[in-house]
C-alpha cells in the first residue's frame, strides 16, 4: 500500500511517499480503506520532532491521526461496527490506504468522507479545553485564533451551551466567524481594546500560539481563565497548556450528536492528495485556515 512516511525528523522535505506493508486490526481495533485523513498541527509538531517528551516517535513512522473510511477488518473483541461500516475516528499513520483506528464511529447521515476526517481531533481538542476552561453558559469566552479547525468547533459546541463568543481571526475571516456565531474583531494593533468594546471577558482560549498570553490574562483578569493549546510557553505565565487529549470515544459520541442535530459544521477548505502531504503541512503551519485542511486518498 501506498502511505506518507519520515524517516528523519526536520521540515516537510522529510516526508515521502512509499510502498509499505499494510496493518491490520488488533484486539479492540478496526481496519479501514482510508478515504481521507486529517491534517492537524499535531502532524507537523511530530514531525519536526517538536513534542518527543509526549508523544515518543520511533523512526521511520508514519503521518496522521485523524481519517475516515470503510471498515474492511474487525479486530478481536470488538462489536457494533462491521466490514463495510463508513466511519470516522482517530488512529496511527492514517495517511495511507490502509489504517488502523483505536477509536471511532459511524459517519452521520450525509457527511462526506473529506469532512468526516476533519472532526476527530479538532472536536476532542474544543470540547477539553471549553471544560478545562470552566466557562459557563451566560458567560463569554474569548477565542484567539478563531477561524482554523478547533477554533471553528469550539464557536459552535459554545454556542449550543449559551455562552457567547468573542472569535479574533484575520480580515478575510470576519464573516466567517459571524456566520459561526461569534462577534468578531481582527487581530494586530489595537485589537485588546476592540474586543473590550465587545463585552467582558470571562475566560480566554489561545489557539494560535500568537504571542498573546499576556493580553488574554489582563482581558480576564486570572491567568486560571486562560488555556492555551498553541503556545508551550504559556505557563511561564501562569497559563495552563492543554495538550493532552481525553476521552476520544466519548468526544465522537458528543461530535456525532451535535453534527445530527445540525449543530456543528467544519468546513473543508482544501484538499490535498497523499503525494502532496508536504505542501499540506507548509499550509497548516502557516495557519490563516478557515475550517480543515483533509489528504484525499
Amino acid at each position: 500500500m501506498k502511505k506518507v512516511s519520515f524517516a528523519e525528523f526536520g521540515g516537510p522535505d522529510v516526508l515521502h511517499l512509499i510502498e509499505a506493508e499494510e496493518p491490520h486490526a488488533g484486539p479492540g481495533q478496526v481496519r479501514i480503506a482510508v478515504r481521507a485523513a486529517g491534517v492537524n498541527p499535531f502532524d507537523w509538531r511530530v514531525r519536526e520532532g517538536q513534542i518527543l517528551a509526549a508523544h515518543p516517535v520511533e523512526l521511520p513512522a508514519g503521518v496522521g491521526q485523524d481519517a475516515s473510511g470503510v471498515v474492511d477488518e474487525v479486530g478481536e473483541g470488538v462489536d457494533g461496527v462491521e466490514i463495510g461500516d463508513p466511519v470516522f475516528g482517530e488512529g496511527a499513520s492514517t495517511y495511507a490506504e490502509f489504517a488502523v483506528l483505536s477509536a471511532w464511529a459511524r459517519m452521520p447521515e450525509g457527511l462526506t468522507f473529506e469532512e468526516a476526517a476533519g472532526y476527530p481531533s479538532v472536536v476532542e481538542t474544543a470540547l477539553r479545553i471549553i471544560h478545562q476552561v470552566g466557562v459557563r453558559s451566560g458567560q463569554t469566552l474569548l477565542v484567539s485564533g478563531a477561524s482554523g479547525g478547533v477554533g471553528s468547533a469550539v464557536l459552535q459546541i459554545a454556542r449550543d451551551r449559551g455562552i457567547t463568543v468573542i472569535g479574533t481571526a484575520g480580515a478575510a475571516n470576519q464573516d466567517y466567524l459571524r456566520g459561526l456565531g461569534a462577534f468578531a474583531t481582527t487581530y494586530g494593533e489595537g485589537w485588546v481594546e476592540r474586543v473590550r468594546q465587545l463585552g467582558r471577558v470571562d475566560a480566554a482560549l489561545d489557539l494560535a500560539g500568537s504571542g498573546v498570553i499576556r493580553e488574554l490574562v489582563e482581558l480576564t483578569g486570572d491567568p486560571q481563565k486562560v488555556i492555551s493549546i498553541a503556545d508551550l510557553a504559556a505557563p511561564e505565565l501562569g497559563v495552563r497548556f492543554s495538550g493532552v487529549a481525553g476521552s476520544m470515544p466519548d468526544a465522537l459520541i458528543e461530535t456525532v450528536g451535535l453534527i445530527s442535530r445540525g449543530r456543528l459544521h467544519i468546513p473543508v477548505e482544501k484538499s490535498y492528495t497523499l503525494a502532496e502531504a508536504a505542501a499540506a503541512h507548509i499550509d497548516s503551519r502557516a495557519g490563516h485556515t478557515r475550517g480543515r485542511r483533509v489528504v484525499v486518498v
